[in-house]
Formats: C-alpha cells, structure tokens, sequence
C-alpha cells in the first residue's frame, strides 16, 4: 500500500527501477539551465518508472498546462495517472510537489522506510493476540486526549486560520511526549507473554532510524543547504531525537514559520 507500481512506466519507458533510478541521476548531472518540454516529459517517465512519482509531479508541474501530454516516454496511460495525483489531498501532492516546482527545484528525495516491516504471521489467532494487545495498550488517558485535540482542531478547519492552527498544534513543543505516551510508550510496557509491544517499538524506532539516515544521506550530498521533512506527527519526536544527534545539522523549530 505504500509502494507505488511503476509497471506502467517500464512498460512505456523499458527501464526497470534500478535501471530508472540510474538514469535519472545520469540525466540530471547534466540538466541544463533551461530545459526543453520535451526533456521534462522524459524525465517525468524516468522518476515514474523509477518509483518516483513525487519527483515526476515535480517536472509535470514545472511544465507549462499546454505541454502536459503524453510523448518522450509518456503514454496517455501515464498522463492519466499524473493528472489524478496532481490533485491528490496528501502532503506529497499538495505540498511537497507544489512547493519543490515554485521553488524552481528539479526532484523530492523520498524517505519513508518499510524494510523494517514483518509479514503477519500465518497463525490467526497469533495475529489476533496482536492487534488486541496493541489495541488495548493505545485505550490510555493521553490517547484520549490527543482524540480531543483533533476533534477540536477539525472542528475548526472551515475557519481562516485553521489549518495553520492545525500545524501548530502538531509542531507544539509538548506533542511528541503525548504522542509517545498516547501509543509507544504505552506499548512497550503492554503486558502480553510475547512482548507484542516491544517487537511494535522495535519497528517503529528502526523505521524512524533509516527514515532520518535518508534525510542525513541527502543533506551531506548538498552541505549549507536547507531542507524540508515533511512527515506524520507522530514521527516527529523521533526526527528530532535522532537528528538532534547529527554533525552538521541544524534543526528550526517549525512554530517560527508557523507563526
């Protein structure tokens, strides 16, 4: 579910993903200043066969409405599906992209980690046994409290201020330590004989480990650059945690953006 398909795109362009990722790097260690729609629209094939399609809506934007259609690589296929994530309501679409082509920036760097996901395991009632220790450990005051807040912030989203309001309640200097009590703190202290919850936190923390080496990976490739990691809220704690720990890197409180 977190993996988009790039079938479509090695249909249309030949290149596998390793293959596609190689050229991508290929053709922008010689972009130049200022490219050709036709060489927009073949990049924009590249990142999707390479599994990039934030980096493919970022060209797609930065091409002219007129000279968003298939050729280079494209097939109506693709164009199709460009268009749908165009206005997708995530933060990939919506802000990543739109921001990174008004910026007059060529690519995002996708971060999120699944490889320290597990399949479930093939005993249903072990399964079960699961997800009701888990369940049961996020039934906890602070889970409660953090299901307020939102219901009182979306109650409030039609308002002017709203989602900024939003943004600064989830960017507040104490949300991380309710989000960590409302759900991993409380997990790892769940009582269940097969240590449900600890083998949770271990994913979460080893996801969140490799998440922010990307980050780290990114930024020593540009030193004195800026970046912006946009994430979940409840990731945030962890960035800054494990961040903080880096040579080299500075982090800005959001809320000075926010204000």
């Amino acid at each position: 579910m977190y993996c988009p398909d790039p079938a479509p795109a090695a249909r249309a362009t030949g290149l596998d993903v390793p293959a596609a990722n190689a050229k991508a790097e290929l053709v922008l260690g010689s972009w130049p200043a200022q490219p050709l729609p036709a060489q927009r629209r073949h990049l924009v094939a590249i990142f999707l066969a390479a599994g990039e399609p934030g980096s493919a809506l970022v060209q797609w934007l930065r091409l002219s409405p007129a000279d968003r259609r298939a050729g280079d690589g494209l097939n109506d296929e693709l164009v199709t599906a460009l268009n749908k994530n165009k206005d997708r309501r995530n933060e990939t679409s919506l802000v990543a992209a739109a921001l990174a082509a008004r910026l007059g920036l060529e690519r995002l760097w996708s971060v999120d980690d699944h490889s320290a996901d597990t399949p479930d395991g093939a005993d249903p009632a072990e399964r079960k046994a699961n997800a009701d220790a888990i369940t049961r450990a996020w039934d906890n005051p602070a889970t409660r409290a953090r299901q307020a807040e939102t219901e009182r912030l979306n109650a409030k989203l039609d308002r002017p201020s709203g989602i900024l309001d939003l943004y600064r309640a989830y960017n507040a200097p104490g949300a991380p330590a309710l989000a960590y009590r409302s759900d991993f703190g409380a997990a790892l202290v769940e009582p269940s004989r097969q240590g449900f919850g600890r083998q949770y936190v271990g994913y979460w923390e080893t996801r969140n480990l490799r998440m922010v080496a990307n980050i780290r990976d990114v930024i020593g490739r540009y030193p004195g650059t800026r970046l912006l990691a946009i994430v979940g809220a409840s990731h945030r704690g962890y960035y800054e945690a494990y961040l903080s720990q880096m040579h080299d890197v500075r982090l800005i409180d959001a809320n000075i953006v926010l204000r």
